[in-house]
């Protein structure tokens, strides 16, 4: 193959020859001449050689082969069955003649056909030799009825997964428990369909035989028009233009709706396309489609026998209920797309076609260029999304220089211009996504039996990565990046048989890739590292894909290239990531100067140990690794990091001899824990002596924390596996269930957890393929939060919704005695070992992490559910689920808290984690309550007592644990639950004086509960005894501040606080402060009523403090009081009930009353405006004395001046009536209101702010035209005719009446 093999220096070839532990020792026995001399050293180990899993065992100084990181992983061996039958059938062909067909789904179904007999197995699954379905296939079915007379290549199955024919939010990789299979011969063209092969009762299955017409059509020779010497040019050893027409694709799909019922699709070589429709009572065959092979695009040549090649659907992974599909057909120049309807008639239509070999190269590939002579597009693949589709294209060229021919290999990528929407009537349907990959430049001339012999796969990984498939058994992988392909080819040695299909290992998250996986003929299962196909990977060298000119055949000077390629990169630093950072030539060299000094130090630091371990002796070792770089890198990739994950996550080589349930019943599972734990603590020992630890504390503070946490976890896997003993020994003896066969010993929420993250780590580490997922799970310590990680998102699997209720109450308890004791031991381990800790600030401990955290909510949240579900569980299920509801609630809380201090010490944003740790701990513990409220109920029910005492000591019983964690947790609405369900005063004053927070803790808490009750006096009272807190609270509530300040006597800041409550505007002048400990608004605002007792309770209060200001302060508070009787008199006065009515609930500022008043229509009401001008205060009416003008032009509107002008002048008014009438204007009132003798006013008078004359207003004062009262009036509309009149009204206004009437009228010049 193109990587490089490496030889087994230490292979015994004597072992090589059969042992034990190889799997195919019947076979050989029986067919001791199946073996094949020379059997190339090179390519795929078989699997009983070493296998690559256990260099996770070896520390990195005792690697010394680099070429291992290139090789494949074995990954499972056939079912026992499927051997049998090997065997046997070896025994009836002993000329070797006999050949197997197989197949694999990209999920976890592999098939063999061997003779007549189908096996299907899922080969993730650790008993796969148990689990193997058995199918026996219809002789009708076989070329001339008979089995053995059938070639290996000679069946098409599609598999039907009846669980996925509904939308699945969760992917969980988990055995199939309903699956359809249909089977069709490509020779005799014969269907099978087995509806449900695990279904109980399986019945017989369906069978549709091809009839004579149309076998006698698809056995037709070729166009007699084909020239003779392309015949024989590409026709060698008889090519698939002569003979018959068989078929060679087969997909199949689920009808939605309906049971067990499937239609399937299969292309025919002489271009048509047939429908088979599958149900329980029978398989219905008929041709939909014939492809027009008239004409041929290429070279002129009439004949394109052998096409359509291949079908796929449009969309593989669609599995909601469609009532259309659409799947694609490549035939020999173009892409067909058509569409079939899942309804009764099965109708296939033609929806589109695009030309791929033509003479527009943007479209695909171009045709008739310089030394191409044919092209053949071999198959066709769509990605997983149905974005890309990838097709394998084969061309003949001819070399005009040496006028030698050669065949090129390449790969075609095209995606849809409009992102799928695609219109029938649309010419251009695709584009080409990426340039053409050359996968082989130049190569021999091949058949074109071998080139339609080529299947390809995509999907897996690295990312973009292809797979082609070969005729003659091999695979290789292409991997294109950056204008640069490079090639792995899986290449097994003859004796170990072909390789059968390839597919992609199921990835753990959904749409990412997983890494290729192989099926072997004799060999088993196999899978291909991503680092393998990155690291082995070569340039296309100029050979065929198939195993003639492998690498087992190659030259040295090739394999020296491989190795020189490969020994560039360490073996632990060579990933996907160095190929990602840009361009390879360019990454290499960095790559190796960084990995070289990793390599050195951590060999150094290995070595270090290494003799401490033997001579308990550190000499130098600090100054050494120092002077090595150890120190240089922090967190997981220090070297000191990685030795101590190395130990903790060290694979036990005694361990691959034990499978499923066995690995738990041995006792060499704690032993190997325990020896690990052992050997981490003298590494620890190393640390301090070497004085390491001291270094790592001051400078690398989160290298050590990984370090120490290794031992965390290392101790709570070593718990959960006493308590995995503990359930195995109780279900054995009968204490779980009376059952004990010994799969029930095994079974359980646990354990079925332990396989779950066991797969999980497999599928994510190939090198680990080999393994059992239990042995995974136990090995990979530093991997514990992977537990929690699948609880958060796998838990529906663990625990499935339909099993009963008590079993789901069993399941979810012991889901929560694994967390609860995972947590706690590494809790103990961090007490016990706190003095070897860094200084924990800013450092979040694992278990404290939002994986972990969210990992027990989940289960939590569960058992929240199930608590909910009282008539569904008996009381002595539901104690049990309280019981360890409360444990997990703990440990749960206890992460929250140490998550949030380390956030904090941070400085990050957490108030999003802060409100989630409240909201989690209120579900918790409020449900945790009401439950100890539930067992109060019944426990009295029961006893038929009904004194508090008896009430008391049940809930002191049932809340011993709740209360102390309500405590801690500060959940003050179950403390204060608690408190008032007892009714012990005492109790609470306790909590009260034991939560004492920032803000006034739990006293501030209760303070709101009671003002919320309204029972102030006992709040009160209760806050002599809390000053601080009552303080705090009080602060926001001053319709109480008052009474508790008037009880100590401080009357003068009891005046302050009643004279602002009764001026409170809205409720935004009482609010809850923003960090949310503020009681909230006040329940009403109090009313004008309400308001005017504040203010004669402000000016009683004042009056009583005796202060020096106290004077001013009795004149604001009464001046308010004006005001406040102002806006009384202005309700009264409106016409409007439900302005009134509004207007009553809240107090109106100033300006506001001001405006109201110059929008009323009488006349009093304008007047009031100049009442509240008065009482507000001096720079009020600075401010705002563009309003107090609009006041005097309101008061001057209110009487029609110039009729009283003409009414003067026509009965010619004296003296005497002209006072009379001018006393009842409104300019007059407001005049004697503000400037007369008796008129009063809050600080400065009107005269200061707006003078009653302009004559008297001093030039320095004046800044505008309006500077007075009579300045004002000037603007008036009647001034003109009755100026004098106005100006009369006014100043008689501000004299004394009774001076007015002695003196006589008063001039108006």
């Amino acid at each position: 193959m193109f990587s490089p093999g490496t030889k087994r220096p230490n292979a015994n070839p004597r072992r090589d020859q059969g042992s034990p532990a190889t799997p195919l020792t019947e076979i050989r026995r029986s067919s001791p001449d199946n073996s094949v001399p020379n059997r190339p050293t090179t390519g795929t180990p078989a699997p009983w050689a070493p296998r690559l899993s256990v260099l996770a065992r070896v520390l990195p100084g005792n690697q010394n082969e680099k070429g291992d990181e290139i090789k494949p992983v074995y990954v499972g061996e056939f079912p026992q069955v499927v051997r049998d039958e090997q065997a046997s059938m070896l025994q009836r062909h002993v000329h070797g003649d006999a050949s197997v067909s197989g197949g694999m789904e990209r999920g976890t179904l592999a098939w063999i056909i061997c003779g007549g007999r189908l096996f299907v197995w899922s080969y993730l699954s650790p008993g796969c030799s148990t689990s193997c379905t058995v199918l026996e296939i219809p002789g009708s079915v076989f070329e001339g009825g008979e089995a053995g007379r059938t070639g290996g290549n000679s069946w098409l199955l599609c598999v039907v997964n009846w669980d996925n024919t509904s939308t699945r939010t969760k992917k969980v990789v988990k055995q199939c428990s309903s699956v359809g299979i249909v089977l069709c011969n490509k020779k005799t063209r014969a269907a099978v369909y087995w509806p449900d092969i695990y279904g109980e009762g399986r019945t017989d299955p369906l069978v549709s035989v091809a009839s004579s017409d149309e076998l006698e059509v698809a056995s037709s020779p070729i166009d007699r028009k084909t020239p003779q010497r392309r015949q024989q040019l590409l026709s060698r050893q008889g090519s698939s233009l002569s003979g018959s027409c068989t078929f060679n694709s087969l997909i199949a799909c689920a009808v939605p709706d309906s049971r067990n019922e499937c239609v399937a699709v299969a292309c025919s070589s002489n271009g048509e396309l047939w429908q088979f429709h599958c149900c329980p009572s029978g398989v219905s065959r008929k041709k939909v489609y014939q492809h027009n092979q008239t004409s041929s695009p290429q070279g002129g040549y009439s004949g394109s026998k052998g096409y359509p090649r291949s079908l796929t659907w449009c969309f593989p992974n669609l599995h909601v209920q469609e009532s259309s599909r659409q799947f694609v057909v490549l035939t020999d120049r173009e892409m067909q797309c058509f569409s079939i309807e899942l309804s009764p008639d099965y109708v296939v239509s033609k929806l589109w076609s695009h030309e791929i070999i033509g003479s527009d190269g943007d479209r695909g590939i171009k045709k008739d260029l310089a030394g191409q002579k044919r092209i053949w597009p071999l198959d066709m693949q769509v990605d997983y999304h149905g974005k890309v589709t990838t097709i394998l294209v084969a061309t003949f060229c001819l070399d005009r220089g040496s006028s030698s021919s050669y065949m090129q290999y390449s790969l075609l990528t095209m995606q849809y211009k409009s992102g799928g929407n695609i219109a029938p009537t649309q010419e251009t349907v695709l584009e080409r996504k990426d340039p053409i990959q050359v996968i082989i430049p130049k190569a021999r001339v091949e058949d074109e039996d071998f080139l339609f012999s080529m299947r390809l796969r995509v999907g897996g990984k690295p990312s973009g990565s292809a797979i082609i498939l070969s005729g003659d058994g091999t695979a290789t992988v292409s991997h294109y990046y950056r204008t640069t392909t490079r090639l792995y080819k899986f290449d097994l040695p003859y004796d170990a048989g072909k390789v059968l299909d390839a597919s992609i290992l199921p990835s753990t998250d959904d749409g990412e890739e997983g890494a290729w996986v192989v099926l072997t003929e004799k060999a088993g299962i196999w899978a291909i590292p991503e680092k393998a196909v990155m690291i082995g990977g070569v340039e296309p060298p100029e050979r065929s894909l198939s195993r003639k000119g492998s690498s087992n055949e190659g030259s040295a000077q090739e394999e020296r290239k491989n190795l020189t390629f490969a020994g560039n990169l360490a073996p632990r630093r060579a990933s996907s990531e160095a190929w990602d950072a840009g361009d390879r030539q360019r990454v290499m060299p960095v790559i190796a100067r960084q990995t070289a000094q990793d390599e050195e130090s951590e060999t150094l630091l290995s070595q270090l140990f290494h003799d401490y371990h033997l001579h308990g002796q550190v000499d130098a070792s600090l100054e050494k690794l120092k002077i090595a770089g150890a120190f240089e890198r922090d967190r997981e990739t220090n070297v000191f990091a990685r030795l101590s994950k190395s130990i903790v996550d060290t694979l036990a080589k005694h361990w691959t001899t034990t499978r499923g349930a066995e690995i738990l019943a041995m006792a060499v599972v704690s032993s190997q824990l325990t020896d690990k734990q052992q050997k981490h603590t003298k590494f620890l020992e190393f640390l301090a002596l070497s004085k390491c630890h001291e270094e790592l504390c001051s400078r690398q503070r989160h290298s050590l924390q990984i370090i120490l946490e290794h031992g965390e976890k290392l101790a709570g896997m070593i718990q959960l596996r006493e308590l995995q003993n503990i359930i195995s020994q109780n279900r054995s003896s009968g204490l779980s269930t009376s059952r004990s066969s010994p799969e029930n010993q095994i079974s359980g929420a646990l354990w079925d957890l332990i396989q779950l993250v066991g797969d999980r780590a497999r599928r994510n580490t190939v090198l680990l393929m080999d393994r059992d997922n239990a042995e995974v799970f136990y090995s990979k310590v530093s991997d514990l939060q992977e537990v929690f990680s699948c609880l958060d998102k796998q838990l529906e699997y663990v625990i499935p919704a339909e099993q009963p209720y008590g079993i789901q109450v069993q399941r979810a308890c012991e889901l929560s005695n694994a967390c609860v004791s995972i947590v706690r031991a590494a809790m103990q381990y961090r007490n016990t070992h706190h003095l070897w800790y860094p200084p924990p600030e800013c450092l979040t401990p694992w278990y404290c992490q939002a994986v972990v955290r969210n990992g027990m909510w989940q289960v939590a949240s569960f058992m929240l559910q199930l608590l909910k579900e009282a008539s569904q569980i008996d009381m002595s299920s539901k104690s049990d689920l309280y019981s360890h509801l409360e444990l997990l609630a703990e440990v749960l809380l206890e992460a929250y808290t140490g998550s949030v201090t380390a956030k904090v010490e941070l400085g990050h944003e957490h108030k999003g984690l802060l409100d989630e740790y409240w909201n989690r701990r209120d579900a918790l513990l409020d449900s945790l309550y009401h439950q100890v409220k539930d067992f109060v109920e019944v426990g009295h029910e029961n006893l038929n007592e009904g004194s508090d005492e008896l009430n008391e000591e049940i809930f002191g019983k049932l809340s011993s644990c709740l209360l102390p964690m309500a405590k801690r947790h500060e959940c003050y609405t179950t403390l204060w639950k608690i408190c008032c369900d007892i009714n012990d005063s005492e109790l609470l004053k306790n909590l009260m004086h034991d939560s004492m927070g920032p803000n006034g803790g739990f006293s501030y808490y209760v303070f709101k509960q009671l003002y919320a009750r309204k029972q102030f006096s006992k709040l009160l009272r209760l806050g002599e005894e809390f000053h601080e807190a009552l303080s705090i609270f009080l602060k926001y509530h001053p319709d109480l501040l008052w009474l508790h300040e008037v009880f100590l006597h401080q009357f003068s800041s009891a005046s302050d606080t009643l004279h602002e409550l009764a001026l409170s505007q809205d409720e935004s002048s009482i609010s809850e402060p923003e960090d949310g400990t503020g009681p909230g608004h006040l329940t009403t605002l109090p009313k004008l009523a309400d308001r005017k007792r504040f203010l004669n309770l402000s000016k009683i209060a004042a009056i009583a403090g005796k202060d020096a200001d106290c004077e001013i302060k009795v004149k604001r508070i009464e001046a308010d009081l004006k005001i406040l009787k102002v806006q009384e008199e202005v309700i009264e006065l409106l016409s409007s009930d439900e302005t009134k009515q509004n207007l009553d609930k809240r107090l109106l500022h100033p300006e506001d009353l001001i405006k109201l008043c110059l929008e009323g229509e009488s006349t009093e009401i304008s007047l009031r405006a100049f009442d509240v001008f008065a009482w507000t205060s001096s720079s009020f009416r600075r401010t705002h004395a563009n309003l107090l003008d609009n006041c005097w032009r309101n008061a001057a509107d209110q009487d029609d001046w110039s009729k009283m002008y003409q009414a003067s002048v026509s009965e010619g008014w004296s003296d005497k009536e002209t006072l009379q009438n001018l006393k009842e204007t409104v300019l007059f009132q407001a005049s004697s209101r503000c400037y007369g003798p008796e008129s009063e006013t809050f600080g400065e008078g009107f005269d200061e702010v707006l003078p009653l004359r302009q004559e008297i207003v001093e030039p320095s004062t004046m800044k505008d035209s309006v500077s007075s009262v009579e300045a004002i009036l000037m603007q008036h509309k009647d001034y003109s005719e009755a100026g004098k009149l106005m100006l009369t009204a006014i100043m008689l206004g501000s004299l004394q009446y009774d001076t007015i009437e002695e003196e006589g009228p008063v001039p108006m010049e």
